[in-house]
């Protein structure tokens, strides 16, 4: 038997994206298991500042990459993000913004609740 997932605010998950389709598993949820090691948890409606952060960290977000179901994203489009990444981008002061219903309850191991509820 499967429990539900539930969100950083304790509630059940929501989903992030359907378009572009997001998620560890392109279900549209930042569902997270222990195959994920990027713990892709965290709903975030990217902004070009953070997809620029994202490609000098290494990490490109806007190119498409088809054979990974990857249309590349734009500014505007919400993603589940690797929770680490978003911290990173979170100090350097271009953290894009969250959406607490669709952000997996799992990205408390890596940030805290106040700093995402900072930019939701």
């Amino acid at each position: 038997m499967t429990t539900e997932a539930r969100n950083v605010l304790d509630t059940a998950l929501v989903p992030c994206s359907y378009d572009p389709l997001t998620g560890y598993y392109r279900d549209g949820c930042c569902n997270t298991d222990e195959n994920d090691q990027g713990s892709h948890v965290v709903c975030a409606k990217v902004t070009q500042a953070f997809l620029d952060f994202s490609l000098q960290r290494g990490n490109d977000l806007i190119t498409p990459r088809p054979e990974y179901r990857f249309a590349g994203l734009t500014a505007g489009d919400r993603w589940c993000l690797c929770a680490r990444r978003w911290q990173e981008a979170f100090e350097a002061g271009v953290a894009p913004p969250v959406v607490l219903e669709c952000t997996h309850a799992k990205a408390l191991e890596f940030v805290t609740l106040e700093q995402l509820q900072s930019c939701a």
